[in-house]
């Protein structure tokens, strides 16, 4: 019946010294949802030695259709997606070196990561997760894959340092896709193209194949069974600050203020403490008792309802308030229920 990796060996471009290469490589993938769930998946059967694996969120029911790590119980248990991917990828291969981060994907923790890595895939859904990951990536010198989906559409790109354009310069040129998942939807087959187009992206990469990158911005539409590819050589500028001539790295600058954010499309606000005003899931739990909120507790985080939103604060502090959209007002929220 042959090896666990024969077939994938039997395919020349890799053969048995890829498939080595693939075993000592480690890749980070940012983000565990629609395409980050389909990337871990792929690249853990493919025989990738170590995966680095982040996610700020839990599974929930509206997940299932696209996400193929997660199952129901996941999303009755409230189950933070890095759990629940790592148990289905320990018994999809367990020896695979597994390591995840229940957290928000800021520029202190990809720049970690990216330190750790060989390249980085993008599994996110806003822009400035993306534009931390491209300076992470250009201040270690490693590649890493753009991708978006939403609808029936994606679109993949491969940055790397010193040959293309980098995210900061390309942005204003690449495919509109302002839309969402929780505005106009999605099909699983566009998250899995895209995931697709991305890990063989990856696997080109690593296994000595730099060449057979596509090198140009790819986007389709599955639905409509259109595509288009955008050269983009020409658009690098020579005083960014991510990839000119002086980098800077914005997006990995350290802030040690209170952020309060609206997670795209979520129709959520996300607040992140600074680290002296952090509270406690105890400090929540008896909040709740003592307003007489609805609420429910795991290892990882407590959820419960107030009078007009639900709330998700996590160990970290990090607290998620659903059904709002005004971070001014999250915050004060935040300041009234636990200062």
């Amino acid at each position: 019946m042959g090896t666990r990796f024969s077939r994938q060996e039997l395919f020349k471009p890799i053969g048995c010294d890829g498939q080595i290469r693939l075993a000592e490589s480690t890749v980070g993938i940012i983000g565990c949802g629609a395409l980050g769930s389909v990337i871990a998946e792929t690249l853990v059967r493919a025989g990738i030695g170590a995966i680095h694996l982040v996610d700020r969120d839990f599974v929930e029911m509206s997940n299932i259709h696209r996400q193929q790590l997660f199952v129901e119980k996941d999303a009755l248990n409230l189950t933070a997606k890095v759990i629940a991917a790592e148990q289905r990828l320990k018994e999809i291969r367990s020896n695979v070196h597994l390591f995840t981060y229940l957290e928000n994907a800021d520029g202190t923790l990809i720049e970690d990561i990216a330190e750790k890595c060989d390249i980085l895939v993008d599994a996110t859904d806003n822009f400035e997760t993306r534009m931390a990951i491209n300076d992470a990536a250009h201040k270690y010198g490693i590649p890493w894959v753009y991708g978006a989906c939403v609808s029936a559409s994606g679109t993949v790109f491969t940055f790397i340092p010193g040959k293309t354009a980098c995210f900061r310069c390309l942005f204003p040129a690449l495919p509109s896709l302002n839309e969402t998942c929780d505005s106009v939807g999605v099909i699983a087959p566009a998250v899995q193209i895209t995931a697709a187009h991305q890990c063989t992206e990856v696997m080109q990469w690593l296994t000595g194949h730099p060449e057979k990158l596509r090198g140009k911005v790819y986007h389709f539409d599955v639905w409509n069974h259109t595509s288009l590819e955008v050269g983009v050589s020409r658009i690098k500028k020579e005083d960014c600050p991510t990839c000119g001539h002086c980098p800077v790295y914005p997006s990995l600058e350290k802030s040690e203020e209170m952020k309060s954010m609206v997670l795209c499309g979520r129709d959520t606000i996300q607040i992140i403490p600074q680290a002296n005003r952090r509270v406690s899931l105890e400090d929540a739990e008896r909040l709740a008792i003592r307003q007489g909120y609805r609420f429910k507790k795991t290892p990882y985080f407590i959820q419960f309802h107030t009078e007009q939103y639900r709330m998700i604060l996590f160990t970290n502090g990090r607290l998620l308030i659903h059904g709002l959209q005004d971070s001014t007002e999250g915050l004060k929220l935040f300041h009234q229920m636990f200062v």
